[in-house]
């Protein structure tokens, strides 16, 4: 029953990178993919040991220290996940706005199947199944904001533009874990509804930021028959040269 659950979160977690790294035109190496992925395997570890510390913390009323709890963990996890995404930058492959989307998202997964084996293997396969299933593509959906500000370098943004992203990371993922935590709004339907809301939220703001970059990047994939005959002419001979 174990052995299934990692299983399913295993094939779970690659489904989700599939579909986001698939809309890349211009597709990343694999062993880049793999490095980044495995940061993010490295920033949960970072931040589960730094988490550990966070369960000290109590202010004398419930309500108030869980929402402490979530904003410091999900500064914690956020901030860890932008460090793992980061360390691909200044990579020669890094070369198109549609990549920081790419590698933020990957290194978010790779955050997510590590929470999700040590999920099951302390509570158990049923509940980690429920938590895969809610928390792997969230931890994606948080990344998206910071992902477009990394693809904002090419743009040479600055730095407030890669800080406001992880700000919106940050907010949304402090959201989420404030609407599911035990303490919160008394009826359940309220709840419920607030959530969906910040999960279709996340959902519009990711698929609008895919969008831009896709649009982006569409110029520069014209096939060379599209071309007048010269300029593809001359386009095949850059390209044979290099």
């Amino acid at each position: 029953m174990l052995a299934a659950s990692l299983l399913s979160s295993v094939a779970l977690t690659f489904a989700w990178l599939y579909f986001f790294v698939r809309r890349d035109r211009h597709p990343e190496p694999l062993w880049l993919l793999a490095r980044t992925f495995a940061w993010g395997m490295f920033a949960w570890l970072v931040s589960a040991a730094f988490g550990v510390s966070l369960e000290r913390i109590s202010l004398g009323h419930a309500t108030v220290t869980l929402l402490l709890l979530a904003l410091l963990t999900a500064i914690l996890e956020e901030s860890s996940k932008f460090l793992a995404a980061s360390t691909v930058v200044n990579e020669r492959d890094f070369d198109e706005p549609m990549d920081g989307l790419v590698y933020a998202v990957t290194a978010a997964l790779g955050f997510a199947l590590m929470e999700n084996i040590t999920y099951a293997l302390g509570f158990g396969p049923r509940a980690a199944t429920w938590h895969a299933l809610i928390t792997t593509l969230a931890h994606a959906l948080f990344s998206a904001p910071q992902g477009y500000a990394l693809g904002g370098r090419h743009w040479q943004m600055g730095r407030w533009w890669a800080a406001r992203g992880l700000l919106l990371s940050i907010g949304l993922h402090f959201l989420f874990n404030s609407l599911l935590s035990e303490d919160g709004p008394s009826a359940s339907w309220p709840r419920l509804l607030a959530l969906g809301l910040v999960v279709a939220f996340m959902v519009v703001l990711a698929s609008r930021y895919y969008r831009h970059f896709e649009a982006h990047a569409r110029p520069q994939t014209v096939p060379l028959s599209n071309l007048p005959l010269d300029q593809g002419h001359e386009i095949q001979g850059r390209q044979n040269d290099g």
